[in-house]
């Protein structure tokens, strides 16, 4: 696989990190979850579950062993120093200045390890004037002008409906990472790798952004329209809604053919993309009448026969049972050893040689702690009444006992 022998550290909780270091987990990396060890991440405690496990904690925590250490104890500390030493990555998604504290930070970390590569993901990055403030995906939708373009015209500002921030720079991450490690290749010496959703989110704003440099403009809501293109919007037939993408001329020549509307390509309201716009209301209402009286298969036929762009507007259950999403095993199922099968969300990223491997579920809090502490050389107490043969919890938080943590 291709990152086969490569050890990564993961220090992150929730979305971000967690969903980088499983993809790094996926294409053959080694990696160990560090997690508190009463609670673990807090996503673990997230509804809805599936017989006691947090459904969204399944979902972005395959590929990992689970190593609960109290980062507060001397002990803990030590275990971690010790995976550092001989680790490659180290991914973290605390507040700036928190990892100082308990002696993790960058500078402190780079003396142990000099060839580790050092991965901070934070709401707005290590430097500037919100630094230190706590980053969640939608207060960075509404501060980067997500939300002012996202919406109904009449309507306010709206959330995208997932947390597309935390998954933007889950990915940036990565390839933060992986530029890191190439760069090692060549000088020996790793770096710290800076990413802040609200620069992941900004990116993605380029056309608005442009528009607003090139003409000093913001461009609004438009709903489920393109801001210049049309007709590239939604379309009203019998049983639903059809995504029309008529991205240029020659494919509204075709458009016209499809829908046995020869006549529009010659109207002189609708000749040519600027006209369109320029009557976009007068095109919707004739494209509503003519259209609302097939059924989404219908049209989606015309259109596909003409190799016009187009698509259903489905639920999220119809979308992931598509044949489509099936060949390209984007819905994959594990085996959990206490849920049994389990169905998971698959890799994107498809290598002819060596594609992923996604065969090892989310792990139990604690699950691998033994095994990691054994493999470092650490002992496990002999006190142990955790009952698992995962190792006993050692540290603050006694009472509360989880199965393998130090």
């Amino acid at each position: 696989m291709p990152l086969h022998g490569l050890t990564v550290i993961d220090l992150t909780r929730v979305l971000a990190g967690p969903y980088c270091a499983m993809m790094l987990g996926d294409m053959g990396a080694e990696v160990f979850k560090i997690e508190e060890p009463t609670h673990g991440d807090d996503t673990r405690a997230w509804a809805p579950f599936q017989d006691g496990v947090s459904t969204f904690f399944l979902g972005m925590n395959r590929s990992k062993k689970s190593v609960a250490l109290d980062l507060k104890t001397p002990a803990g500390a030590d275990a971690l120093r010790r995976l550092i030493a001989r680790a490659d990555v180290l991914i973290e998604n605390f507040r700036p200045g928190s990892l100082k504290k308990l002696g993790f930070d960058y500078q402190s970390v780079r003396e142990m390890n000099p060839r580790l590569v050092f991965c901070s993901i934070t709401g707005y990055g290590q430097q500037g004037p919100k630094r230190s403030l706590p980053g969640y995906d939608a207060v960075i939708q509404a501060e980067s002008g997500l939300m002012h373009v996202t919406g109904q015209p009449d309507g306010p500002p709206t959330r995208v409906g997932v947390a597309i921030t935390d998954y933007l720079a889950g990915l940036y991450a990565m390839s933060g990472i992986l530029l890191a490690l190439r760069n090692r290749d060549e000088t020996g010496l790793g770096q710290h790798v800076d990413i802040a959703l609200l620069d992941a989110m900004t990116t993605a704003l380029a056309l608005p952004a442009n528009v607003l440099f090139a003409t000093g403009q913001e461009l609004g809501r438009e709903g489920n329209d393109h801001h210049t293109l049309t007709p590239y919007e939604t379309v009203d037939v019998s049983d639903g809604l059809v995504m029309v993408a008529v991205g240029n001329q020659r494919l509204w020549h075709q458009f016209c053919r499809a829908i046995g509307q020869p006549q529009l390509d010659t109207d002189p309201r609708f000749v040519t993309n600027t006209e369109r716009m320029q009557h976009r209301g007068t095109l919707k209402a004739v494209l509503n009448g003519h259209l609302g009286r097939l059924t989404r298969d219908q049209l989606i036929g015309r259109l596909r026969a003409h190799a016009v762009p187009c698509g259903e507007v489905r639920t999220l259950a119809e979308a992931l049972v598509d044949p489509q999403v099936a060949a390209r095993e984007m819905v994959v199922e594990l085996m959990h050893p206490d849920l049994g099968p389990i169905r998971s969300l698959g890799n994107p990223i498809k290598l002819s040689r060596t594609p992923p491997v996604l065969d090892r579920p989310a792990p139990s809090l604690g699950q691998h702690t033994a095994e990691v502490l054994d493999a470092l050389g650490i002992a496990a107490p002999a006190d142990n009444d955790a009952g698992d043969g995962h190792g006993t919890p050692i540290g603050p938080g006694r009472s509360r006992r989880t199965p393998g943590q130090l």
